[in-house]
């Protein structure tokens, strides 16, 4: 069994894959040795990957190196594609793991990838598995937030279903700039790389993926496990070495 550790900016995902079946998965606030033990039960765990954006307990590190295989991703890993990004030391780890399982789910397609979660990310992997790099952008919720800092009268609002563009009050009118000015900016970019690349397959997945689903206009596909599925396929281009 491989097991696979997705530490992000604000939750930690578990997966359990049988070579590239993915069996269960589940996510945490925090993660822990138990949560882990926990997690896989009495699954006999071959290869692990570990993926952090973020600090974490070094004692976690040391129980997964009693696994047969462990590895933690970092910009050294080799990779089962080719990386072109100029600066690949400053390349977030879950964009590397993103264009992973783009290339296993799309093989020979040209595939743009966006991360809706704490920012939104956009990477570009062409058919012949040649990553390119992509764009950064704030999320929703980082959006909202930044109103209520850098603002002395603007309020901390949360997300909720708008419909009309026209807010009828402070609250409506913060609502219909975030939400439709990120709906206009995805497409926007979404339209830009098309022009480059005509037969585009476009991927959406993270914690906010379903706020766009069915709000843009151009096709998309909804993909909500390609990270670790892209950590999975990482992991066992490394195994096999």
């Amino acid at each position: 069994m491989n097991l696979i550790i997705d530490i992000g900016n604000t939750r930690t995902k578990l997966a359990l894959f049988e070579q590239y079946s993915m069996r269960k998965t589940e996510t945490f606030d925090q993660l822990t040795i138990e949560a882990i033990t926990s997690f896989f039960g009495q699954e006999k765990i071959e290869n692990c990957i570990l993926s952090a954006v973020k600090g974490y307990d070094s004692s976690i590190k040391d129980y997964l190196n009693t696994f047969p295989f462990f590895i933690e991703l970092s910009s050294d890993t080799p990779l089962p594609y080719t990386n072109t990004y100029s600066t690949p030391k400053t390349l977030g780890k879950d964009r590397l793991a993103l264009v992973s399982g783009a290339m296993a789910a799309y093989p020979e397609q040209d595939v743009l990838v966006i991360d809706s979660g704490t920012c939104v990310t956009y990477d570009l992997l062409t058919a012949g598995k040649v990553y390119t790099g992509g764009a950064i952008s704030p999320g929703i919720d980082i959006r909202f937030k930044s109103l209520n800092t850098f603002t002395n009268q603007l309020p901390q609002i949360e997300y909720r279903e708008i419909d009309n563009i026209v807010g009828k009050s402070t609250e409506e009118s913060i609502l219909s700039g975030v939400v439709f000015g990120l709906i206009s900016e995805v497409d926007g970019m979404i339209e830009r790389y098309t022009e480059l690349y005509k037969n585009l397959t476009v991927v959406i997945t993270g914690g906010n993926a379903h706020f766009f689903v069915k709000k843009l206009k151009n096709s998309i596909f909804a993909h909500p496990f390609i990270l670790v599925e892209g950590l999975n396929h990482i992991l066992l281009f490394n195994a096999k070495k």
